[in-house]
């Protein structure tokens, strides 16, 4: 049985996740953006919380945690390459470590770029990666402490799981990533039908988080530095993709 993964909207455009086993009753909480949403989501379901997963350092998904953790004495998981400055750890964990939620593995990868030391959870069992800052719907965090190197081979690294993975972001970006993505990306028909569906999906309320992999890479230009149509359109045709990656995300930061 797959993770049950419920989508929590928090602070003005932040998301958190719950992963949830039915079985046996464990659940994860991924990133604490605030108390309040999460806890009245666990309590409607009946929850308690066993893991809480840390992806990076920024308050947005960390300043939750100590409201959280007063109703839900939780294990509480990051990197080691940012327990500096993230909240007290209990469990420590690198890029290619796995632990174990409800019996299933979880794989810690590193995907810096947006921070240092920024990791993803990927469920294989689940078909799950929970990415917050990095790879995003339509789009990837800023970089404000890595180089377009780094992000480009976090990313690479994301876009090499299976295409029916749930795409776990931390932000509800997704309208504005498209309004860009269509200028870098303008004969893509995939990507103009995505605009159309998001558009629905955010009039009628819906998050347009989580989102399938497969889809990203149709769609998100941000994976797509080798797309030859998008270096026709920069007119970078046989650059280098970190180079690609770094222009897309410069006018993307200018946009």
């Amino acid at each position: 049985m797959p993770l049950e993964i419920v989508t929590i909207p928090c602070l003005s455009d932040n998301y958190a996740f719950l992963a949830h086993d039915a079985q046996s009753g464990a659940t994860a909480l991924i990133d604490a953006p605030e108390a309040g949403p999460i806890l009245a989501e666990l309590e409607a379901r009946g929850w308690a919380l066993s893991h809480v997963l840390l992806t990076h350092h920024h308050w947005d998904h960390v300043d939750g945690l100590p409201g959280i953790l007063e109703k839900h004495p939780a294990k509480v998981i990051g990197a080691a390459a940012d327990a500096h400055r993230l909240p007290p750890l209990d469990q420590q964990v690198s890029d290619g470590e796995n632990f174990e939620i409800a019996g299933e593995p979880v794989q810690v990868m590193d995907v810096s770029g947006h921070t240092l030391g920024h990791v993803a959870y990927y469920i294989p069992q689940s078909a799950a990666v929970f990415t917050a800052d990095s790879l995003m719907a339509l789009g990837c965090g800023r970089l404000f402490e890595g180089t377009p190197e780094q992000m480009w081979r976090s990313l690479s690294k994301l876009a090499a799981l299976p295409d029916d993975t749930l795409v776990c972001s931390g932000h509800e970006y997704t309208q504005s990533n498209a309004k860009f993505a269509v200028t870098v990306d303008p004969t893509n028909t995939a990507l103009q039908q995505r605009v159309v569906d998001i558009d629905r999906a955010r009039a009628s309320g819906q998050p347009t988080v989580p989102s399938k992999l497969g889809l990203e890479k149709a769609t998100n230009p941000f994976l797509r530095a080798e797309d030859p149509a998008i270096l026709a359109h920069l007119g970078m045709e046989g650059a280098d993709p970190v180079a690609v990656f770094a222009e897309i995300r410069g006018r993307k930061d200018n946009f």
